[in-house]
């Protein structure tokens, strides 16, 4: 069976790993040029044709707002010029976590997000880690949502855990560490957090023994890295050997990095899913583009994404 020509794209911020995908996947980005009026309004002009094409466009929807901005109207001009099947490719899904109404006369952004994407034009989405497994139930086209334990596992395995024990920094990522724990046959323990208000915590409680153990802390993503900080103090204080942490998306906001490095965290996992700001000896970064590589490769070909999950 004759299959449709495959497009890699990418918008500005994330062209840092549309090229290690494109690499990965053994071809070039497309040629895509990204206008600017002086008032920083954008046009993005594909400079090829993608007509009856499969094509992907790479970004990423960290902050700015631009750069969902420029994704969409990417995937509008491939619409237009009459592209088969578009698929957002966004390995880093901003907004993800406002994802439902927590109080009073707020909006649901992500849900906002999903209902543009489709209005654009985009016939799939395929993200990375989202905050919450059930924001796919926020759109009415396929999603092939990713996990990173495809690229955390083999690195884990390397280490040949003997004295390991995986943490969540608080209730609700208790089913992603669960996951490592069950696998590398490790006890779970659970960090109680609360908050008062946003990105500040108020208080944190240490459920389970960590006495003399190696303790990972698994989490989707990580903004000012308060939580990861606190939770590596009171493992510490509780006894904990060492502290490292595992997170997809490194967000790393406000002063997250001068966080991490006075922190009594050792190592910090995270992935290239968003750019680091700053090289700082504590994080080490892990690269997403074989597995979206994979990814784009089994979905073009209309082959099953399962081998891609680790079990």
């Amino acid at each position: 069976m004759l299959l449709e020509e495959v497009k890699l794209f990418t918008g500005t911020e994330s062209r840092y790993l549309a090229e290690k995908i494109a690499d990965a996947y053994n071809e070039p980005l497309g040629k895509l040029i990204l206008n600017k009026f002086s008032d920083g309004e954008m046009s993005p002009v594909i400079h090829e044709s993608v007509r009856g094409a499969y094509v992907f466009f790479i970004q990423s929807t960290f902050t700015p707002a631009d750069n969902l901005w420029e994704l969409l109207l990417m995937i509008d001009a491939a619409k237009r010029a009459s592209a088969k099947y578009i698929t957002a490719v966004i390995p880093y899904f901003g907004y993800a976590r406002q994802d439902r109404k927590d109080m009073p006369r707020v909006s649901i952004a992500s849900k906002l997000k999903a209902n543009i994407l489709e209005a654009a034009g985009a016939d799939r989405v395929m993200t990375l880690d989202f905050h919450a497994d059930q924001l796919q139930g926020f759109f009415d086209i396929p999603v092939d949502h990713l996990k990173s334990d495809y690229i955390f596992m083999p690195y884990l395995k390397k280490k040949k855990l003997t004295n390991a024990v995986f943490a969540s920094p608080d209730v609700g990522g208790v089913k992603r560490a669960r996951k490592y724990a069950n696998y590398f046959q490790c006890p779970l323990v659970i960090c109680d957090k609360y908050r008062k208000k946003a990105n500040e915590i108020a208080g944190m409680t240490v459920i389970g023994n960590v006495k003399g153990k190696d303790v990972y802390l698994v989490d989707d993503l990580i903004d000012t890295a308060g939580t990861l900080c606190r939770a590596s103090e009171m493992l510490k204080m509780k006894g904990a050997k060492s502290v490292r942490a595992i997170c997809t998306h490194p967000v790393l906001s406000g002063n997250a990095y001068e966080n991490i490095s006075t922190s009594e965290l050792k190592e910090v996992i995270v992935t290239d899913t968003i750019p680091l700001k700053r090289n700082i000896k504590k994080i080490k970064v892990l690269s997403t583009a074989k597995l979206f590589a994979k990814a784009i490769r089994n979905t073009h070909e209309n082959k099953s994404l399962s081998k891609l999950f680790w079990e």
